[in-house]
């Protein structure tokens, strides 16, 4: 009888499994790291809290003060008329009298006044302009409305002066701004971070051309491809370029003192303030009364006010808003300059600290 003897079978190696290392605690970050993180984040708070401030400051509540509107006539009733508005407005309206309807319309187009209410046996009639400004055409008829209601007239509304076919609102020359001004102090930027080795004249130069370029590549888009301007478009340009230059000059001169803080101050005085008074999306008798403030002398207003009288209001004068953008380019200029002289100081008195400093180390090593 045979046996078979038994061969136990190898168990399978078990591997140890070693122990999950404890769950390490995310450290508190360093007191300077908060400081880094603090001074990081401080521009773009700067820029978040300042355009909230400027865009709401200057749209949230449009309401009318000193709203230039006249009334048709030249009797004592028109007059009575004109006074009774003006004791009832609350400082709303500044009403004045015209005699004759070609009159109201040539005022309008001359933009000395907004809007004209006319009444008559057979009912009244509202002048306005929305080539002017839809916002205050909106609002004149808002005014006179309940007016005409009251004494039981019909309201004819008469626009003077309308926008293009293509730009029927006549908002397309205030995006036109837009666009330049961004362009503008983006390139003021970047010239100063790439020229700054160079000369004054240098620098000077490339901010005239760089201007230019922006503002040619702006009206050619406007014009050419959107069909927004209305004739005129070389003068708009040269306009343009002058603005553009201005502000690349500015920021020029402005980086040498501010540096990383050039793009945030461009943005406040481009951006927060100067689009915000500039007109183009209510006129300074529908702002309060900081804006309305600056926009008598800003240069964005100064630009829109020419490019929109020589698109939709062509005969009238633009040599004020001219005068303006000239005087804001020749500030430019002066900010370079002397930023040109304080770099160059700076560069003297360290050249001369380094020389001494050095003379010291030598009487020393020869002591």
């Amino acid at each position: 009888m045979m046996t078979t003897t038994a061969h136990p079978v190898p168990l399978p190696e078990l591997r140890r499994i070693p122990a999950a290392a404890p769950a390490r605690r995310m450290a508190w970050p360093a007191a300077s790291s908060w400081g880094s993180i603090a001074r990081h984040l401080m521009i773009p708070l700067f820029l978040a809290l300042g355009m909230a401030f400027a865009y709401m400051g200057a749209f949230h509540a449009p309401a009318p003060h000193g709203m230039p509107v006249a009334v048709v006539g030249s009797g004592p009733e028109a007059q009575v008329f004109a006074q009774t508005l003006n004791d009832k407005g609350d400082g709303k309206l500044a009403v004045t009298t015209v005699a004759s309807e070609s009159t109201a319309r040539r005022q309008i187009l001359d933009q000395k006044i907004a809007a004209a209410f006319q009444v008559d046996a057979s009912g009244a009639t509202l002048y306005v302009s929305h080539a002017a400004s839809e916002a205050g055409a909106a609002t004149a008829q808002a005014l006179f409305q309940p007016i005409a209601y009251d004494q039981h007239l019909p309201l004819q509304v008469v626009d003077v002066r309308s926008g293009t076919a293509q730009d029927p609102a006549g908002q397309s020359l205030f995006f036109l701004l837009i666009a330049i001004t961004v362009g503008a102090y983006a390139s003021s930027v970047a010239i100063s971070a790439s020229a700054s080795k160079l000369g004054v004249l240098w620098r000077i130069g490339i901010g005239a051309a760089v201007g230019f370029v922006v503002a040619a590549a702006a009206v050619v888009i406007a014009g050419g491809v959107y069909h927004a301007l209305n004739g005129n478009e070389w003068l708009i340009w040269l306009l343009a370029g002058l603005y553009a230059f201005g502000i690349i000059t500015i920021g020029i001169g402005l980086h040498p003192f501010l540096r990383g803080w050039t793009t945030p101050t461009l943005t406040a005085l481009f951006v927060m303030l100067n689009v915000t008074s500039a007109g183009g999306v209510y006129p300074s008798y529908l702002e309060p009364a900081f804006f309305a403030g600056l926009t008598t002398f800003w240069n964005g207003a100064a630009w829109l006010d020419a490019a929109r009288m020589l698109t939709y209001f062509p005969g009238q004068s633009i040599g004020f808003d001219a005068l303006r953008l000239s005087l804001w380019a020749v500030a430019g200029v002066a900010l370079v300059i002397v930023g040109h002289l304080a770099t160059r100081s700076r560069r003297v008195l360290a050249d001369e600290t380094i020389a001494a400093t050095a003379e010291e180390e030598e009487l020393v090593v020869a002591g």
